[in-house]
Parts: C-alpha cells; sequence; structure tokens
C-alpha cells in the first residue's frame, strides 16, 4: 500500500514565448472546484472528498459528538461564528429530531451515565450548560457556573466521574481544572496546572475594555529578545479530561505542552506529567483503563500510553506513510466495542485511519476510511454497526456569487464565508470480520485518490523551465519578493477581463479603480484559477506564511469571529501565540534553515503604538530580520507609505549590494474601512492599494536584481467578496522576466502552490503535506526572461476620496472594529463595500451554491 501511495503522491507536478501586451488564453483547464465525472469532489485546496456512507447536513462548525449510551442518539455541538447549537440526530430514522441553540460553547459535551442529561461547556460565559434529555429531545435548565462571565476561564473538554457525583471542565485559557459538585451544582475548586503569567485568569473586565480580552503581550515580546526566561510562559491551554477512577486519576492534555497532565483526584493536584507530541487534543482510554490513546495533532501521530506506569508503548502514525509532512491533524479519537479497532479523525486529510489495536505493543494500520471536509468528531455506536463522523466544512465548497440581500444580518442563504460551510454527519455502516478488511481496502484506495495527483505529462515542466523540479536544483532565479494583501476575490477585481473565467456583473473594482492590477495581468499572466487555502485572515495569514493551520488556530478562530459578548477567544494567529505555531514553523524557518538571507515588512509583527515607533517582532525567527519602520495592519495608514518605505530600503539593499534572497511585504489597505465616516472609500482603498503594489513592482523591476528575480502576490483570503466560481478563489500575480507574458494560465493553483514555486526557487524544504503536494506554477513561467521593466500607471481615481456620514453603512461601520484584520462583522462589510461601490440602493440576490447532491434520501437539504 505504501508502494502505491508514493506513486500518487510524489508523482505531482505541472509548465511553458511572449506576445506583446496581450493576454493569450491557454487552454482551459477542467479543474475547477465542484462535482467530477467520477463521483468526486473537487475542493479549492486541490485535494479531493469521496465521503462514503449517508450524508445529513449539519449546521455551522461542528466539533465534538456525544454518544447517547443506549446508542440511538448522538449529540452534535456546533461551535462556529454564529448559530451555535447541539443537533440531536436519530440514528435509527436518521433523522435530525432536535436542535437547541446554545449561547456560547466550545468542545465539550458529554451524556450522564443515565443518558438523562447533557452537559456543555459554556465558553465565554464561565458555565456548564445542562439539558435535560428525553425521547430525542432536549430541555434547557439552569446552568452551572464556574466562575464570573467576566474572568477569563473558557470551559472546554468534560468528564463525569463513575458515581455521577462529579464533573471535571479544563479551563482553555484559565490553564486550570474545574471541580464540580453535581449535586450542589457549584464549582468546588480550581486545580491550577500552570502558572499563568501571561493569561491571568482573574483579570477583570472594564467596561471599556469589553473586546480588548488579548494576553500580555509584553511578555511575549520580552520573551522573543530574550529578556524572559521561556518557563515563564509554559501556559498549558487545557483541551479534554478523561477519568480514570480505577486508579484515582484525570488525565488532562496539554494541548500547548505536548504532554498529559495526571491528577489525583483524592488530592486534586498534578502528580505527573506524560509526554506526548504536539498539541495532544482529544483522548480515549480502554474500559480496564490499562491504556490510553492521545491524538496529537501537529504531528500526524497517536500517542499510546501505559497508565500504569506512565510510559508511551506506541506511537501510531495516522497519515498515509509513516514518515509523511505533518499536516494529518489527528483530533479525535473511537474505538470499537470489544476494542480492536481505533479510529482516528485526519482533519485536514479529510479521512478516517484505522488501526488494529487488539494487541496495543503491536498495533499496525489496517487503511484509511474517505469523509467529508475537515472531520473533527469519530464516534462508534455500541453494537459496533455504525462509524459516526462530524465534519466541519460539510462536504463541498461554494460559489458566492450574489451574496446577501440589502438589510439582512443573518439568512439560510448567507453569503460570509464562515458561516455557509455547513458541517455533516457521515454515517457510514462497518461490515464485520473479512467483509470489513475487504470493504477497508476499497476505502484506502478511495482516500489515496483524494490527494493531489497530477498526470505524468503535467508531471514535468518544459526544458529550461526556471523553476526546478527538486529542491535543491539550480534556478536563475535568485530573489523573491512576496506581497500579501487582503480578503479580495477574482471576480471584484478581474470579473471585468473577457479572457479570464470572470463575471463582470460582480466587478466592484474594474480598470478604472485598479490600473496598475489590470495592467500587470496583461503584461505578465492572468491567474483565473488561482485559491485562497484559507476562509479568513486568521488561518489565511498561517496558510500563506506556513501552508497549513494548525488545530489551534482553526478552531479557536470562528470563537474569536463570533460578534457579541466579551471576546475572550483573541485574534489566534500571527505570532500571538507560540500554541498557534506549525511543528515545521513558517517560511522564513526554512529559510534559515537553509542559509537564505530574509527580511519581512509588516508581516508578523506588532506595530509600534505610532507611526513614529519601532515595530516589534512577535516570532523569534525574525529577530534581525524585519523592519522596524514598516508599518503591519493599520487603517489609517496609507499604502503609499509602506510604499515609500519599502522602496527606500530596495535602493539601499541594492546599492549595498546585499540584497535579501525573500522578502515578504505586507500590502493591506484593500481590505478597507467599510463606510466609516472620515475613512478613505473602499474604491479609495483598492486605489490606494493598487498604485503602492504598481510602485513596488516598478521598483523591482528597475533595480539591479530584476534578471534575477521573482514577485508573487496574493490575497491572504477571499472572505470579503463574491465570485460566481467559488468563494476562496482569489487575484494572485507572478511578475517576473521569466513569466509567460501576456499569457492566462488557468490551471488550478491555491496558496501552497505559490510557497511551494517560492521554495522550489530558493531550494527550500517544504514546510507540510499541502505545498509538498501543490502544484507549482510552471505553466506560468518560461525559459527564456524578457527583462524588459514595468512602469506604473499612475492613479486616474482619487486616492484622497473619504467616507461621509451620509454615506450608506456609515452608522454600521462606526459600530465596526477597524483596528486589526477581520474584527468588523465580514458579512455586513461586504455590503457596505458593495453598495458604496455600486450605488445605495445596488440590491445582492441570495447566492447560488456549488452543487453537490447529498446522498442521504430520507433527510431533506434544506437550501
Amino acid at each position: 500500500m505504501r508502494s502505491i501511495f508514493t506513486s500518487i503522491f510524489l508523482g505531482v507536478l505541472c509548465v511553458t514565448t511572449w506576445p506583446n501586451f496581450a493576454l493569450q488564453p491557454m487552454s482551459k483547464t477542467t479543474d475547477l472546484p465542484g462535482p467530477k465525472p467520477d463521483g468526486s469532489i473537487l475542493l479549492p485546496n486541490q485535494w479531493s472528498l469521496r465521503p462514503v456512507g449517508r450524508q445529513i447536513e449539519l449546521g455551522n462548525t461542528p466539533v465534538n459528538m456525544a454518544m447517547h449510551p443506549d446508542g440511538r442518539y448522538i449529540a452534535i455541538l456546533h461551535c462556529g461564528t454564529k448559530d451555535q447549537e447541539i443537533v440531536i440526530v436519530d440514528l435509527k430514522t436518521e433523522k435530525i429530531t432536535s436542535r437547541q441553540l446554545v449561547n456560547d460553547a466550545f468542545y465539550g459535551l458529554e451524556f450522564s451515565h443515565s443518558g438523562s442529561r447533557l452537559y456543555c461547556s459554556g465558553s465565554r460565559d464561565e458555565t456548564v450548560h445542562v439539558y435535560d434529555f428525553t425521547d430525542g429531545a432536549l430541555k434547557q435548565g439552569p446552568a452551572i457556573p464556574l466562575r464570573k462571565p467576566s474572568r477569563r476561564g473558557v470551559p472546554s473538554g468534560l468528564a463525569i466521574s463513575g458515581d455521577a457525583q462529579t464533573l471535571y471542565a479544563a479551563n482553555l485559557w484559565g490553564q486550570t481544572v474545574s471541580r464540580v459538585d453535581l449535586s450542589k451544582r457549584t464549582n468546588l475548586l480550581e486545580i491550577v496546572l500552570a502558572p499563568d503569567k501571561t493569561f491571568a485568569q482573574d483579570r477583570s473586565i472594564k467596561p471599556e475594555d469589553k473586546g480588548l480580552l488579548d494576553p500580555d503581550f509584553s511578555a511575549i515580546v520580552k520573551r522573543y529578545h530574550g529578556l524572559l526566561e521561556p518557563e515563564n510562559l509554559e501556559a498549558a491551554f487545557p483541551y479534554a479530561c478523561r477519568i480514570d477512577d480505577r486508579r484515582h486519576r484525570l488525565y488532562v492534555s496539554e494541548w500547548a505542552q505536548a504532554c498529559i497532565a495526571v491528577i489525583d483526584t483524592r488530592n486534586n493536584e498534578v502528580i505527573t506529567k506524560w509526554f506526548t507530541d504536539e498539541h495532544p487534543n482529544e483522548m480515549l482510554l480502554t474500559k480496564n483503563g490499562k491504556f490510553l490513546f492521545v491524538a496529537n495533532a501537529n504531528r500526524n501521530t497517536v500517542t499510546v500510553i501505559d497508565t500504569d506506569d506512565g510510559k508511551t508503548l506506541q506511537t501510531l502514525s495516522s497519515s498515509f506513510t509513516p514518515n509523511q509532512l505533518p499536516g494529518s491533524t489527528p483530533n479525535s479519537l473511537a474505538l470499537s466495542p470489544d476494542e480492536n479497532f481505533l479510529f482516528v479523525a485526519n482533519a485536514d486529510n479529510n479521512n478516517i485511519a484505522v488501526f488494529d489495536v487488539s494487541v496495543v505493543r503491536k498495533s499496525h494500520s489496517l487503511g484509511f476510511i474517505p469523509v467529508g471536509w475537515y472531520p473533527t468528531s469519530v464516534r462508534v455506536t455500541p453494537d459496533g454497526k455504525h462509524l459516526l463522523v462530524a465534519s466541519a466544512k460539510g462536504t463541498r465548497s461554494k460559489a458566492n456569487p450574489k451574496g446577501p440581500g440589502p438589510g439582512k444580518k443573518t439568512t439560510s442563504e448567507t453569503q460570509t464565508i464562515s458561516e455557509f460551510l455547513k458541517g455533516s454527519l457521515s454515517i457510514i455502516d462497518l461490515p464485520k470480520g473479512k467483509q470489513f478488511k475487504n470493504q477497508l481496502a476499497d476505502w484506502t484506495q478511495q482516500a489515496f485518490l483524494c490527494t493531489p495527483q497530477k498526470s505524468v505529462s503535467q508531471a514535468a515542466p518544459e526544458s529550461g523551465n526556471p523553476i526546478p523540479i527538486r529542491v535543491g536544483d539550480p534556478s536563475p532565479i535568485k530573489y523573491v519578493f512576496y506581497i500579501v494583501k487582503e480578503n479580495r476575490t477574482y471576480d471584484q477585481v478581474f470579473g471585468d477581463l473577457p479572457q479570464g473565467n470572470g463575471d463582470p456583473k460582480l466587478c466592484l473594482f474594474p480598470e478604472k479603480n485598479s490600473p496598475n492590477h489590470h495592467r500587470l495581468v496583461r503584461d505578465f499572466v492572468l491567474l483565473d484559477n488561482f485559491y485562497a487555502d484559507a476562509e479568513v485572515s486568521a488561518d489565511g495569514h498561517e496558510w500563506s506564511m506556513a501552508a497549513y493551520a494548525t488545530d489551534f488556530v482553526e478552531k479557536t478562530w470562528p470563537l474569536h469571529y463570533r460578534p457579541g459578548g466579551i471576546k475572550k477567544f483573541t485574534y489566534p494567529s500571527e505570532g500571538r501565540f507560540p500554541i498557534a505555531e506549525p511543528v515545521n514553523g513558517y517560511i522564513w524557518d526554512r529559510a534559515r534553515e537553509a542559509g537564505i538571507t530574509y527580511r519581512t515588512f509588516g508581516e508578523f509583527i506588532l506595530d509600534g503604538p505610532t507611526p513614529d515607533s519601532p515595530n516589534i517582532c512577535r516570532v523569534p525567527a525574525l529577530k534581525d530580520h524585519f523592519d522596524l519602520w514598516y508599518r503591519g495592519f493599520d487603517m489609517d495608514y496609507s499604502d503609499q507609505k509602506r510604499a515609500d518605505r519599502f522602496i527606500s530600503e530596495l535602493k539601499r539593499f541594492d546599492a549595498e549590494g546585499n540584497m535579501p534572497r525573500l522578502q515578504i511585504i505586507r500590502l493591506p489597505s484593500d481590505h478597507t474601512s467599510g463606510a466609516l465616516p472620515g475613512r478613505p472609500t473602499p474604491a479609495a482603498y483598492v486605489a490606494d492599494n493598487d498604485f503602492a503594489l504598481g510602485r513596488i513592482v516598478e521598483a523591482i523591476s528597475h533595480s539591479k536584481i530584476w534578471p534575477q528575480a521573482a514577485i508573487f502576490v496574493v490575497e491572504d483570503d477571499a472572505q470579503n467578496g463574491p465570485d460566481h466560481v467559488d468563494a476562496h478563489r482569489t487575484i494572485a500575480f507572478a511578475i517576473s522576466p521569466y513569466i509567460k507574458h501576456g499569457s492566462v494560465d488557468s490551471t488550478m493553483y491555491s496558496t501552497s502552490s505559490m510557497l511551494r514555486t517560492m521554495e522550489l526557487i530558493l531550494g527550500l524544504k517544504p514546510m507540510t503535506q499541502y505545498d509538498f503536494s501543490a502544484t507549482p506554477m510552471y505553466k506560468s513561467f518560461q525559459a527564456q526572461p524578457d527583462v524588459r521593466p514595468y512602469d506604473c500607471l499612475p492613479e486616474n481615481f482619487d486616492l484622497n476620496e473619504k467616507n461621509t456620514k451620509l454615506s450608506w453603512g456609515s452608522k454600521m461601520s462606526q459600530k465596526m472594529n477597524f483596528a486589526k484584520e477581520d474584527a468588523a462583522d465580514d458579512y455586513l462589510l461586504n455590503e457596505i463595500i458593495w453598495r458604496s461601490v455600486r450605488g445605495a440602493n445596488s440590491h445582492m440576490p441570495a447566492p447560488t451554491r456549488a452543487a453537490f447532491v447529498f446522498a442521504h434520501p430520507k433527510v431533506d437539504d434544506d437550501d
């Protein structure tokens, strides 16, 4: 099986004279996201879905499931940006029997041993929600308070003692475990897991600080500058709990510390810690308590621990091959009733890994089961007949060509990318004996087919292509510039170009607003089939720099983006938390490892309090490799000033002959500030961004290193706009003397493709499975360079055009937070931008969704 996969997974890659300033379409690829003739669903990230079993559509972002003791019902907790809820599915009828809205929740979900009650973590409410359960219906009772809502503990995983008298709740941000007396309904005490010097659990929140519950950045900054010992930042981030009644123990996975805390439940104290791989999350304990299985999301592994002595008996690899790069993201576990088979949910591989664990010390892989997009929870029915899998992003990607109707804040047909990815429940029949292994062999083959595949003809670029086939092979390109912008879709900017696959009706920023954007794709290459690997900026900057977003980022960003209340889930990425960092780090870590000089302008940087104050880097690898005076995300700061600063540094490097080989530049003004009075209009912001991009490209193309340079430009995500192909489709640029000038490249690319292309040029190892397997941008490049420089076009739009109090959406914009990316409600911001450009009375009908016909005959699709 390994050799089969190697031939499929490693057989990757794809290829390229140039006419004068006229876009010449290449043959169009058929690789568009959506259903394929073979029944698979192509995702915008180049992977595919072939979910087996029957599918029931769920709500927004299901993250955990609890099986009722009688095996008839399954409770499914949803922790998305809006409409958090618990859904009950009757497994006999395979229908949803009830939906219970939850004010706020994160992960924790447990039935009482009798099945008469269901407990759910209350997240920012700092409670445990309690529901009576009868015949598939929930009735909400009084919640159990854990602390004042103004404090930050954020309960996560739950566990109930065997005598049903005690409930334990892991407090994700409080670094403690709460011990709750269920009869008295009170929190008895807090068991401290780690000194809380960075994340102050007792911090009171003043009204004026609402929404600003960020950690102590000064402590993190001091750490990165070597002024604070790392042990002072040992936040545990306790995630899940499991009770071992026989040994009087509670096992708690420390998400941030690669270990399991072992708590003596008689003394209520941590007695030892057992080491695992990075990001231990969900755990399973065998019935006799002898073995503990721990899913480790950042290492593609499951740790098997002997609870008698705490020793690791075995580490199981859940990825397709034992030494595969990170990216499988195992995050949930289930055992068959006879405890012979272990099922592991690989969130980012969209499958379930199956192991024979009948002899624990000799456990081995049996194969894989393809399921939905980003599976977050796997369970087996008590009779062993069915495997149940909840997938957070469901079974399809979607187009969003028309967006919300005027004035609608929430609808079942919402445009917002963070909301319209509906989750799914897969109900999979499990055969017995030989039939199971035969069926598993077929499922495994289907799972392999879901990985990115390229034919042999596509794999090899044309002779002389400047992009090497292998890391370490020479390239005539020596210098790489990587520019990251904010949130636009393809149709918003290039929908007016007839040479590409655009919809002119959706073009908000045509050539008048973005002359340099349009000139650049005419002079170089138009990429009309390029997709962001992320949904929003929180995971977008991670994918843009690492070809991956950790499970911490993926599971917490929806809670940060969730409107209303006290923001206890802070923006999780861009260097704010060590727990967010992938195992192999970011592209600058690979550059450092390869001895490649690098520098960042505004990316993963903490801006100084004023533009006249120096910036601070957020991650250690950027120390001495970032520009002190280049401002990051700040909508009060023009991209012209950013261009001024970068160009001055470029000229200095050019004159001194010490140009960094990798330079990362943040150019965020196309995010806009909606209709906020006194701020530039959305069209002016985009024009500002356009002019800055043109000036930067002009400066590079007139420098001494231009004959050896390549510029790559991408949006971190595509969340703030419509697109008729897919909500992830975005604008991207490849600019170089070696580009196939005047062409259209419709090869399916994603953010990871761009990273892979830069890695091959610079000789950097891939970081994860996603840049490793992504299609490099061979078809955009040619062997012979054309070194004519680019001359920036002047703007023909007023960059100083400002919103007024009478601008449509002004009042809504004044309530939005534009101090940091994506803090504003993107649903409303989309509509404000649309009306700002198209007119106050311009209506956008409901969106069209990419087609996928559910295979479930009994449950109607609610679309």
